[in-house]
């Protein structure tokens, strides 16, 4: 059952996301792109109806005509003094990215909650991945990871909090559709809670550095090769200041919500010899999943990355069992021609020269927003249990070509013991995700059971396959996958019965113009 000391709400996670960046936020600049989009609409929403901040204002939207007018917005509005947010996802972010760099160099603390989306390639893909904000780790923005619903509340107000006390911009990510768009029963944090947080003195001296004609300053210099390179490692202190400000914050909402968070959080055995490394709601899958392998008497672990930007060497060994023997290192994108993927190439930095290293190991998985199911995670261990693992892996797909891919045992559920699962198929437009998104909020909002709503969409959207998957049940659900073994299925044929229904339509009125000018012919006859 749920904490009832707290205040909970049934909600996705963009819209978690929306609720405490309004709290902190003076300036909010968007453009939308999916799956991001929600969160603008939410604030925009929330603005025309007079919801005030933590500071007592109305959040001022301005709604630009592409994402580089909406970085470019977010730049000038930070100068002004305003605390400034946007949302975005995929390309809309790379066109963020010189902003970024600018925003990052003057060190003003902007927030980007991104709905992390996959990155046009070889073909165009909605979906999610971490391709996006991966291209933007080198630009100067400290980046934060959330692996939840619950936890892009707990995380974006961090992020928020860290930026104005650090002076530095976060980043704040989750996984597109998976996070963005799945229904959790979370508890809120409050807008009064939320204030008592805020170092009024940091905020007081960004105002105090905004541009502003009665104390004049030069900005936007150029710099030639005599004192440039100073001024890039002047930055450093920040950087090196700001993940303890992050776990200062991390323990501050901890002391108000019972969840304590830390740079690196690790699960599973203390003395395990296994371990994967990931980010992202994959680690809500794997968490789940090593349920069953604890039981069992397997020594296996996870690191979940919080804190991803900057890379904390001495956070991820305090975090990392003395017993690892051998790391899979998930990574949810993928850099053609690279040694490794991002995280893959981190882990093995921090690692190198330790005098008891672990083997690492490195996969891709869930690109485009592919599905991870705990089949796939006991593939990932069983890997590591191999006598000689396979390094750079993928999961989840059969590479008949390079074979690469791990095979996995396809069905496999470890929803906790108990939780009712129903899965709902329909057609896009015929209004059954609406009437199943409003089911599991009413399940959530008005018993004491946790509920999870998840909503695959065909790219067609309207017209398009959708399928509703709902749990329900007495323990707290981290199931981030599709329902693979329900209790309850219903398939939806809307469309073809509003066809059926049409054509009778049709046939009865041509029946009904024919009768009128059968009529009018026996009248001009009798005439």
């Amino acid at each position: 059952m749920t904490n009832n000391k707290r205040r909970t709400k049934t909600m996705d996670g963009n819209t978690a996301a929306a609720q405490v960046s309004y709290a902190l936020t003076d300036v909010a600049a968007i453009y939308p792109i999916t799956p991001s989009s929600p969160m603008a609409e939410a604030v925009d929403e929330w603005a025309a109806y007079g919801r005030k901040n933590v500071f007592g204002q109305t959040v001022k939207v301005a709604e630009m005509e592409s994402e580089a007018g909406a970085a470019g917005t977010v730049h000038g509005a930070l100068t002004s003094g305003a605390l400034t947010t946007t949302y975005t996802s995929s390309q809309g972010l790379l066109l963020m990215i010189p902003n970024m760099y600018k925003i990052a160099g003057e060190m003003l603390p902007a927030v980007f909650h991104v709905a992390a989306r996959s990155v046009s390639t070889h073909a165009l893909c909605i979906f999610g991945d971490h391709t996006d904000v991966m291209a933007t780790r080198q630009t100067g923005f400290a980046m934060l990871a959330s692996c939840s619903v619950q936890e892009v509340m707990d995380l974006g107000a961090v992020a928020h909090l860290s930026a104005i006390k650090g002076s530095l911009p976060l980043l704040h990510f989750f996984d597109g559709f998976r996070t963005s768009h799945e229904i959790q029963k979370i508890e809120v944090l409050e807008y009064d809670e939320l204030k008592k947080l805020v170092d009024t003195d940091a905020v007081d001296a960004f105002r105090a550095r905004a541009l502003n004609p009665d104390h004049p300053v030069m900005r936007g210099t150029a710099q030639n090769p005599d004192i440039f390179f100073q001024s890039r490692e002047a930055s450093n202190t920040y950087y090196d200041e700001l993940p303890d400000i992050v776990q200062g914050y991390m323990d501050k909402i901890g002391d108000l919500t019972g969840r304590h968070y830390k740079l690196f959080d690790y699960v599973g055995a203390p003395d395990a010899e296994n371990i994967i490394v990931a980010m992202g709601s994959v680690c809500e899958t794997i968490e789940e999943s090593m349920d069953k392998l604890l039981t069992d008497g397997h020594k296996v672990g996870l690191i979940k990355v919080r804190l991803y930007r900057p890379f904390v060497k001495k956070a991820f060994l305090e975090a990392l069992p003395k017993t690892a023997e051998r790391i899979a290192v998930l990574d949810r994108t993928k850099e053609p021609g690279a040694f490794g993927e991002p995280l893959y190439e981190d882990v093995k930095a921090v690692l190198y020269g330790e005098k008891y290293a672990p083997d690492v190991y490195g996969g891709r998985y869930g690109i485009g927003s592919k599905d991870v199911t705990p089949g796939m995670v006991q593939s990932i261990f069983d890997n590591l249990y191999h006598k000689h693992p396979k390094d750079h892996f993928t999961v989840g797909i059969e590479d008949d070509v390079t074979g690469l891919s791990l095979p996995y045992t396809v069905g496999i559920s470890r929803e906790p013991a108990g939780t009712i699962k129903c899965k709902f198929w329909g057609l896009g437009s015929d209004g059954t995700v609406g009437a199943n998104k409003t089911a599991i909020k009413i399940i959530g909002d008005k018993t004491d059971m946790y509920a999870q709503g998840y909503f695959a969409y065909d790219s067609k959207k309207s017209g398009g396959l959708t399928v509703s998957h709902l749990r329900f049940g007495d323990k707290p659900i981290k199931s981030a996958y599709s329902i693979n073994q329900a209790d309850f299925v219903a398939c939806q044929e809307e469309y073809p019965l509003l066809h059926n229904q049409r054509m009778e339509d049709q046939r009865g009125h041509r029946s009904r113009q024919q009768d009128q000018h059968d009529h009018a012919g026996g009248l001009l006859r009798t005439n």
